[in-house]
C-alpha cells in the first residue's frame, strides 16, 4: 500500500511552527507533495523532514523569494525525478515537480491563482492549455500518474460552500470548470469523489469572515488518479482537523 498526502502548506516554514512535523509523523505517509513552501532549501533545516522518516525530499522553489514553489518528501527512493515541465513561464514559479518509482509516478502541482487580476486570469487559462498537452504527451511514457496539488478550480456545485455568488469567481468561472471536467474525461479519476459523493466536503477556506469554523469552503486540491490506477485505489480522504495552513490535506491509498 502507497498513501499519498498533498497539502497546500501556505508556507512550509509557517507550517512547521504550527506543529506540522508531529502532525505528519502521525499520519504517517510514504509520500508527501507540498505546494506553495515559499521558501528555499537554504532556509529549511532539512534534518527535521529526514528524523520524520522522509530520507529523500526534493524542492523545486520559485525565483521570486517566498513565493509558490513544490516539494515531494518521500521515505523511499524515487528512480527519477523531473524538476519542472520544460516551460520557464511555470518552471520560474516552481509549479511542477514528479517522482517516478517503477513503472508509478507522483506529481506535486500548484495550479495558478488568477484572483489577482485578469492579467494572471489569462496565465492561469494559457498554464490550463499548456498543462493538459504536457501530460497527454507524459502519459505516453509514464501511464501510471497520480497529480496531487492544489489545482485552484472548483469542478462542481457541490464542491463550493456558494455556487450562486461565486458564478463569476476565479476558480469557478465556466471556462475553468470545464477545463477541469475535460482534463478527468481525458484519463483521470477524481479519487476522492471516486469514493465519496457527499457535500460541504473543502479543502480551503478564506481567512475573512470566519470561514473555516462555518465551513464555507471551496475543493480546490485533489489527488488525480489515471485510469489505469483505478483498480489499485482503495481510500481517498479530505483531513480538515489539521490546521497548519488555509488549506487542508487530502490523502490518497493505492494498492502499489
Amino acid at each position: 500500500m502507497t498513501k499519498i498526502i498533498s497539502y497546500n502548506v501556505n508556507g512550509i516554514r509557517a507550517a512547521l511552527k504550527k506543529g506540522w512535523i508531529d502532525w505528519v509523523k502521525a499520519v504517517n505517509p510514504d509520500i508527501v507533495c507540498l505546494q506553495e513552501i515559499k521558501a528555499e532549501q537554504g532556509q529549511l533545516d532539512l534534518k527535521l523532514f529526514e528524523d520524520a522518516g522522509f530520507k529523500y525530499h526534493f524542492w523545486h522553489s520559485a525565483q521570486k523569494k517566498g513565493y509558490s514553489g513544490v516539494a515531494i518528501l518521500s521515505k523511499k527512493q524515487p528512480d527519477h525525478v523531473e524538476v519542472g515541465c520544460g516551460i520557464s513561464r511555470y518552471d520560474d514559479e516552481g509549479r511542477i515537480l514528479r517522482a517516478d518509482y517503477g513503472d508509478f509516478s507522483v506529481m506535486s502541482l500548484y495550479m495558478p491563482s488568477g484572483t489577482s487580476g485578469e492579467l494572471r486570469q489569462e496565465f492561469k487559462y494559457v498554464c490550463m492549455d499548456d498543462f493538459q498537452k504536457y501530460i497527454d504527451g507524459l502519459k505516453k511514457q509514464r501511464p501510471n500518474l497520480v497529480i496531487s496539488g492544489d489545482w485552484n478550480i472548483c469542478h462542481k456545485p457541490i464542491d463550493i460552500h456558494n455556487p450562486v455568488s461565486n458564478a463569476k469567481s476565479s476558480g469557478f468561472l465556466p471556462p475553468e470548470r470545464e477545463w477541469i471536467g475535460k482534463f478527468m474525461d481525458s484519463g483521470f479519476i477524481d479519487s476522492f469523489r471516486y469514493f465519496n459523493a457527499e457535500p460541504h466536503n473543502y479543502t480551503w477556506w478564506s481567512q475573512r469572515f470566519n470561514s473555516r469554523s462555518k465551513n464555507l469552503g471551496w475543493r480546490i486540491d485533489y489527488h488525480m488518479v489515471s485510469a489505469p490506477l483505478e483498480k489499485a485505489l482503495e481510500r481517498a480522504a479530505i483531513l480538515p482537523e489539521a490546521v497548519h495552513s488555509d488549506h487542508c490535506p487530502i490523502l490518497v491509498e493505492l494498492a502499489i
